[in-house]
C-alpha cells in the first residue's frame, strides 16, 4: 500500500524558494519512479518533474528547467522538489505521484498513486 503525504507548501514572494517533500508510508517506495505535478486554478494538472527509482535519472518540464530540482532519499521514503526563483505563475497545488515502474515519464496517466497535494502561492 502506497500512501503519500506532501508538505512544504506555503506563501512565498517572487524570486524566493520552497522545498516540497513527499513522504510515503509504504515499504516499496524505492521500487517506484516518482513524479511531481502541478495544477493551477482553472487549469489542467501538468507535469513538473520525475525521478527514477534509484535517483539516477531525472526529467523536467521545460518551464521549470534550471529552477526546480527533484531528488529522493529512499532511506527516508521521501521525494523532494526544490523550487528556486519562484514566479507568480508557479502558484498551484503540487502533487506527488508514484509509478510502479523503473521508467520515468511525464505522462500522468502512467502514475498509479497520488498524494492529496500541497498549495504553493507565489506573490508578486
Amino acid at each position: 500500500q502506497v500512501q503519500m503525504v506532501e508538505s512544504g507548501g506555503g506563501l512565498v514572494q517572487a524570486g524566493g524558494s520552497l522545498r516540497l517533500s513527499c513522504a510515503d508510508s509504504g515499504s516499496t517506495f524505492s521500487r517506484y519512479a516518482m513524479g511531481w505535478f502541478s495544477q493551477a486554478p482553472g487549469k489542467e494538472r501538468e507535469f513538473v518533474a520525475a525521478i527514477s527509482w534509484g535517483g539516477g535519472s531525472t526529467y523536467y518540464a521545460d518551464f521549470v528547467k534550471g529552477r526546480f530540482t527533484i531528488s529522493r532519499d529512499n532511506a527516508k521514503n521521501t521525494v523532494y522538489l526544490q523550487m528556486n526563483s519562484l514566479k507568480p505563475e508557479d502558484t498551484a497545488v503540487y502533487y506527488c505521484a508514484a509509478r510502479r515502474s523503473t521508467v520515468i515519464t511525464g505522462n500522468q496517466r502512467r502514475y498509479d498513486y497520488w498524494g492529496k497535494g500541497t498549495q504553493v502561492t507565489v506573490s508578486s
